[in-house]
């Protein structure tokens, strides 16, 4: 395959189960790049730093696509506007459900959002209805399917919805994608839709597999991800990406 750029999901994809990356997907990686190959994450966090290094990437598409930077340059960016978004914002507040918007590394939320994620420090507790910033994402917990049809029906025009798997509803820019993210990166660099590889295992990754030339779900993926793709590579705990580039790229390199 003529692969010259490499996407990838990182929470159950890239990642193990234990958020690490194993020593054999990074030697993968370092390979591909040796070959000039570009790697680049594409993740739902607002900062992929803490579970992979820099070094690592050339490029880093988070808020499931709303940002995409390459080192220090903003190639790509589709913020929710403050005026749209506050609304869902103070709809989510009065039912009851944890609910935050993030930008520029700040949750502004109506919960202490270190009582979720310990890890997370930076967070503001605010009243939505005086809420004023644009976000490059909002994020609501939700208890049931009954929470996600609440948010659906107030859902913004200019705005989507997306539902993880771990029970959160994250809400973007309706540009925010990460497909249009990487299409970004690829006129960025000048590498064709089918000089892509993308890899991914959740309903946000979809779109994504579907734009790439190449679209691979790991083995643990949901089934509607794996209906879309071109190749079903091992698990995230079993090194399914790093086999993959193995035998279908390092291996003609």
């Amino acid at each position: 395959m003529n692969i010259k750029l490499i996407v990838t999901d990182l929470d159950c994809t890239l990642l193990r189960e234990d958020k690490t990356i194993s020593h054999r997907t990074k030697s993968v990686l370092e390979q591909c790049r040796d070959l000039g190959i570009r790697v680049a994450c594409a993740t739902g966090r607002g900062n992929a730093e803490r579970v992979i290094t820099n070094e690592m990437l050339d490029a880093s598409i988070t808020f499931n696509g709303a940002v995409a930077n390459v080192g220090d340059t903003v190639v790509y960016s589709r913020l929710a506007p403050c005026l749209s978004a506050r609304p869902l914002l103070v709809a989510c507040d009065k039912r009851g459900l944890k609910t935050a918007s993030q930008f520029n590394g700040m949750h502004y939320s109506n919960f202490t959002v270190s009582d979720e994620w310990p890890h997370i420090t930076t967070f503001e507790i605010v009243d939505f209805y005086k809420h004023n910033m644009d976000a490059e994402k909002l994020y609501i917990l939700i208890n049931n399917y009954d929470d996600v049809a609440f948010i659906e029906e107030n859902l913004p025009i200019d705005l989507y919805m997306s539902v993880s798997r771990d029970g959160m509803v994250m809400v973007m820019h309706k540009a925010a994608t990460k497909a249009n993210a990487v299409a970004s990166l690829a006129e960025y660099w000048g590498i064709k839709r089918a000089e892509i590889v993308a890899f991914g295992d959740d309903m946000n990754d979809v779109v994504m597999l579907q734009y790439c030339g190449t679209g691979v779900a790991v083995a643990n993926a949901l089934d509607e991800v794996k209906a879309v793709a071109d190749y079903i590579c091992d698990t995230n705990e079993n090194d399914g990406v790093a086999k993959w580039l193995e035998g279908n790229v390092l291996c003609t390199g």
